[in-house]
């Protein structure tokens, strides 16, 4: 039908996870496809960007195929094709930009480059046409990041991470803990049978008037803890008040950055706003200060394609001309956030 809301293809391959999806409108879900490469980089405690390209590279025909056989719609057959172009991982950004740029120009059709982190932060609202004014905290393995939203492509800058992101910190101390990769869910699952307050871990910068974090210390203080302990204190009272000094932190600042803004809406949005501790602080601090929480839906918290998918059929909405061509732009900065420069490759 002429009227019916026009259709996407999606790839996301910014790092270890390989994901597709088709998408009608801006909340119809058609197919969805995610491989994770957590098997593959377990062993080494870390993503290791050469084995995740490749991975992608293997994993996408496949996937692509799932999702034409699922939506019912032929690899050509969409109305627009998106792909995250940065930040991410160099190689791994290749591979999926490539394809859905391929698959665009073969098909003589829109193709929409996606920054990474304003899938995250649009996530809390997928499905929904508009924007609200809010204040929003992405927390991944790679960012830590608060910003004022005023509505679609109306971003603020208002802090980051001057070191560790809270995700690299949950990694990095779970492999001085030796429990393994990924860290985050590991420390969660040792911290809920300790005590937080058992430790007086750092809050850094919590005494700040900028918005910006620093987890650095918090993980060298946990190093030379463990130095000096030999092994005398239960790893799950060592994960409950580290994740207690990182938890705290997040929320304390996204309380005051959501007051200091007048918004009376925050969000939480990337893979580290799965834990369970982080969504309880939070939800309880700022609900005591009249400020309602929005967190994204469980399957668009860690990296996926209908988060990419979202964005681009916000800029159709929006009658945002997309680039036929676009460079990849694997790092992060608050001048490029969210578009990037559209040029030919």
């Amino acid at each position: 039908m002429a009227d019916e809301a026009p259709t996407l293809l999606a790839i996301e391959t910014s790092c270890d996870e390989t994901a597709a999806a088709a998408l009608r409108g801006t909340g119809e879900i058609l197919a969805e496809v995610v491989f994770s490469q957590i098997a593959q980089h377990a062993p080494h405690g870390g993503v290791v960007p050469e084995i995740a390209s490749r991975s992608h590279l293997e994993a996408l025909p496949a996937l692509l195929a799932e999702i034409t056989f699922r939506s019912g719609i032929r690899a050509g057959g969409f109305d627009a094709y998106a792909a995250t172009v940065g930040p991410g991982l160099a190689p791994a950004l290749l591979v999926g930009a490539s394809a859905a740029r391929g698959l665009a120009a073969g098909a003589r059709k829109p193709f929409h480059p996606i920054n990474h982190l304003e899938g995250h932060l649009l996530s809390p609202f997928f499905g929904q046409p508009k924007i609200p004014p809010h204040v929003a905290l992405v927390v991944s393995g790679g960012h830590t990041l608060l910003f004022d939203v005023a509505g679609f492509r109306q971003y603020e800058a208002l802090g980051r991470t001057l070191d560790d992101a809270a995700g690299e910190a949950f990694d990095k101390v779970a492999k001085m803990l030796g429990l393994g990769y990924p860290g985050g869910i590991a420390i969660e699952r040792a911290a809920a049978g300790g005590d937080p307050a058992a430790i007086p871990f750092p809050r850094a910068l919590l005494d700040s008037p900028t918005c910006d974090f620093s987890f650095s210390g918090l993980k060298t203080a946990v190093r030379t803890f463990l130095a000096k302990d030999r092994g005398a204190t239960p790893t799950f009272d060592i994960c409950a008040s580290f994740q207690e000094a990182v938890v705290e932190t997040l929320a304390t600042k996204l309380l005051r950055a959501t007051r200091a803004r007048g918004r009376n809406l925050a969000t939480l949005s990337g893979g580290v706003s799965s834990n369970s501790r982080l969504a309880a602080f939070a939800g309880r601090l700022l609900a005591r200060n009249g400020i309602s929480l929005q967190i994204a839906p469980s399957r668009l918290r860690t990296d996926n394609a209908l988060m990419v998918a979202y964005v681009a059929s916000l800029e159709l909405a929006a009658g945002f001309e997309p680039a036929v061509t676009c460079d990849i732009s694997p790092n992060y900065s608050p001048e490029t956030f969210p578009a990037f420069a559209s040029r030919d490759v």
